[in-house]
């Protein structure tokens, strides 16, 4: 029996529910999920193995037009997801509120399949998923359309089945038991990182990184220390809370979450360091892991 495997990359603007949809697809939580926009940072791949198909769903950050070298790293992710695809997912929201040009062109510039998943549908009503079906064929006369809510999982399997259908004949890309291309040291990062985002508020989220230092499995245990980086003192401050209450509700909820990740009790310890400017430059963003 011939054997399916290829790249299926998920795009759209900021906050359209692309990690809920690839969390949904893959069946585990690979990608945080935050109500507040750009919360995806990497390109992050999710895995589905089955004897007879694998499917690599890429999730990638919200395009956006870049203003710091960050921003930039981020949209070369999706630039590079946009390249390898076979299958391209399309989330918009049915109530978007940006201007999707700039993903328009990037997708009439494509050879891969389109396919457009109108998002929230729990949201609107019969009429207005109708009107934007509509609209959609008019403006991108996609491969597909359905319409779905990622977060209630309605018509998510419907879109899995499509996918199946249209991968290319071909061996696996990766090893059947691998279920994403980063390690555990990332997700460990990424699940301080979204305390971060849940727990404080305006520019805060977006001004800091999440480094682990030290990992180290022990028979019992599992001793992990993180640093969060921040661009300014105030910000440290910020974080840190009145008498280290803050970071101390964030170590708290990333252990538990951490812990069930792992299967393994977990000693965490956070540490808050300033690197000024640090979106900005370089050689920074090259040892966080955005620079190739």
């Amino acid at each position: 029996m011939s054997h399916k495997a290829g790249f299926v990359s998920i795009v759209g603007k900021p906050n359209a529910g692309k990690s809920t949809l690839m969390n949904s697809l893959v069946g585990e939580k690979m990608s945080i999920v935050t109500p507040k926009a750009q919360t995806t940072r990497h390109r992050i791949l999710g895995i589905v193995n089955e004897e007879d198909y694998q499917i690599v769903f890429s999730d990638t950050p919200g395009v956006i037009k870049p203003a710091y070298s960050l921003q930039e790293s981020m949209m070369n992710f999706v630039q590079g997801s946009l390249v390898d695809a076979d299958i391209i997912l399309f989330v918009t929201d049915i109530n978007e509120k940006y201007d999707e040009t700039d993903v328009i062109e990037k997708l009439q510039k494509t050879d891969s399949p389109v396919v457009v998943l109108i998002n929230k549908i729990d949201k609107s009503n019969e009429a207005d998923v109708k009107a934007k079906i509509d609209s959609w064929q008019r403006t991108l006369n996609p491969t597909a359309i359905f319409a779905i809510s990622a977060l209630l999982g309605h018509n998510i399997q419907a879109v899995f089945q499509f996918v199946l259908e249209h991968l290319p004949i071909h061996p696996p890309y990766y090893e059947k038991d691998e279920l994403t291309d980063k390690s555990e040291r990332f997700f460990v990062s990424e699940m301080v990182r979204e305390k971060i985002f849940k727990l404080y508020e305006k520019e805060i989220p977006y001004s800091t990184e999440v480094i682990v230092t030290s990992f180290k499995e022990e028979e019992q245990l599992v001793r992990i220390s993180a640093e969060i980086i921040v661009e300014r003192d105030s910000q440290k401050n910020i974080i840190i809370g009145k008498g280290g209450t803050m970071i101390k509700k964030v170590g708290t909820y990333a252990r538990q979450d951490i812990e069930t990740f792992l299967q393994k009790k977990v000693f965490l310890e956070l540490f808050v360091k300033v690197i000024s400017d640090w979106r900005s430059k370089k050689n920074y963003l090259k040892s966080f892991g955005y620079e190739q």
